[in-house]
């Protein structure tokens, strides 16, 4: 029943990439070839790799490097630099690019566009690093440290290896990331897969070679999933030693660099969030003055906030089939299930939304021009954010208490919902959360699927700024800000980085 539901979920989550495959194939091998076989895919492929992997690379150092500063060592005020590593999240990339373009003249390229993928996307690792660092037991660093290891020979022969999982599932995310977004770079001018896909849908002159385009994606969706399956079978894990209460690990003393590494994490702060805060508040003020526009606001507010919570019910609703078969049943076709829901993670928003647009009218009309299709193309961006949190939570409830509440005569809907269900809850909590933010942030997908006259505040922002009113879509951008941040404060508090020992 379980599988059942699991493979039901997936299905759904794959419209789109099934429209996709049919509207390719419909294009006919030729055509395909003649597409593919281009120096211009190859220059995008080089381009959009070496972007994933110059961000990717540096969200890993800057992510794991701020969880462990701000969970293992003196700090100063630790707790308020876990706020603001995991408060990026709540900047969506096309709000940091136009801020960074208003603020510094000729801002634009690649490693242009790499510093505000960077800066938007760290606290995707800096999150599962943090949370896992928190709950590791240290009875195996003190057993290494007994042995005679320096705090730093045990951190990378007893630490890290805890850490990678968690690693390897943020790096995943960020390239997943850098090779879907659009915003930042098409403001910052980097020709990458997901700019040439729109521009080619945009100006309409070519939409099968940018269906074709997307394929690539699709491909390197792949390749980046057997990479990060080859790590988890590499990796080693470790269960706590012995039983009882867990203890707080021992801090690590900075010494001298404690206050420059104050002073580089306090940089990196205001680079993420003190960049667009300034921007924005310098334009907030004329923005807001406009005849109408609270009024515009409260509805695009309301309207951000509605489709975004339905979209993330949906999304951990199918979600919950699949992380529970992958926590409860792993093995090759949990594991298949599971990576298929990433396929669709790494296409362009456009791409999603015009296979629904296509869904809509050829198959089930009545729901076209509604929220409903907007709900769907959520689900199927953001499915596997939600099953990563559901995945991990029910990997920490026991399936024994789930077995004995079944041979005291439970039903199996019950046992589930008297045993199973409390012990999930913190990461279904945390899921739903993840993708109502990143549902708040989503943009090409909303432009298609929204019905007509209900616009959000990521399509009042882009509207006002594709025509260069930048005062008039900064009170749209700070609201956003604001909405989104208090999601992102909620991931940061469940990682355990906020409230844990001192």
């Amino acid at each position: 029943m379980l599988l059942t539901a699991a493979a039901l979920a997936v299905l759904i989550a794959l419209l789109p990439l099934g429209y996709l495959l049919i509207r390719v194939g419909e294009a006919g091998a030729d055509r395909v070839a003649a597409e593919l076989l281009t120096a211009r895919v190859g220059e995008l492929a080089a381009r959009s790799l070496g972007l994933a992997a110059v961000v990717t690379a540096a969200c890993t150092v800057l992510g794991v490097g701020t969880a462990f500063l701000v969970t293992r060592t003196d700090l100063p005020a630790s707790r308020m630099f876990s706020v603001l590593a995991a408060l990026p999240l709540a900047v969506p990339t096309y709000i940091a690019g136009f801020t960074w373009i208003s603020t510094v003249d000729g801002f634009a390229g690649f490693w242009a566009s790499a510093l505000v993928l960077v800066l938007c996307c760290y606290p995707y690792m800096f999150l599962p690093v943090a949370a896992t660092l928190h709950r590791a037991d240290p009875a195996q660093e003190d057993v290494a440290q007994s042995l005679g290891h320096h705090p730093w020979r045990t951190f990378r022969s007893v630490t890290l290896p805890q850490l990678r999982p968690a690693v390897a599932g943020g790096a995943l995310l960020v390239a997943l990331y850098v090779l879907s977004d659009f915003g930042a770079v098409a403001l910052l001018r980097t020709d990458t897969f997901t700019r040439a896909v729109f521009t080619a849908l945009e100006l309409g002159f070519d939409r099968t070679g940018a269906l074709v385009l997307s394929t690539v994606l699709v491909a390197l969706t792949t390749l980046l999933l057997a990479g990060e399956s080859l790590t988890r079978r590499r990796s080693a894990r470790y269960a706590p030693v012995g039983s009882g209460a867990r203890r707080p690990p021992v801090r690590i003393g900075l010494g001298p660099w404690r206050w420059p590494v104050t002073l580089l994490l306090g940089s990196v702060s205001a680079l993420a969030l003190g960049v667009p805060a300034l921007n924005l508040t310098r334009r907030l003020v004329a923005g807001v003055s406009r005849p109408g526009s609270l009024v515009e606001m409260a509805w695009a507010a309301g309207n951000s906030l509605t489709v975004s919570a339905a979209g993330a019910v949906l999304t951990m609703l199918l979600a919950l089939p699949i992380g529970l078969l992958v926590a409860r049943a792993p093995g090759p076709l949990a594991a298949t299930v599971d990576r298929l829901g990433y396929l669709t993670h790494a296409l362009p928003g456009v791409v999603i939304g015009l296979s629904l647009v296509f869904f809509g009218i050829h198959v089930v009309y009545p729901l076209y021009q509604t929220r409903w299709l907007l709900m769907l193309a959520y689900a199927a961006l953001f499915l596997p954010l939600a099953v990563a949190s559901v995945g991990a939570a029910a990997a920490q409830a026991p399936p024994v208490l789930d077995d004995v509440a079944r041979s005291l005569g439970r039903s199996p809907l019950r046992a589930f919902t008297s045993v199973t269900a409390p012990l999930v809850a913190p990461g279904i909590a945390a899921g739903t959360a993840l993708v109502f933010l990143t549902c708040m942030k989503e943009l090409p997908a909303t432009l298609l699927l929204r019905p007509t006259g209900m616009d959000t505040l990521a399509t009042e922002l882009w509207t006002h700024t594709t025509v260069a009113a930048y005062a008039a879509a900064a009170p749209y951008a700070a609201l956003l800000v604001l909405l989104s941040a208090i999601p992102a404060w909620f991931l940061a508090a469940r990682s355990g980085a906020i409230g844990g020992d001192r």
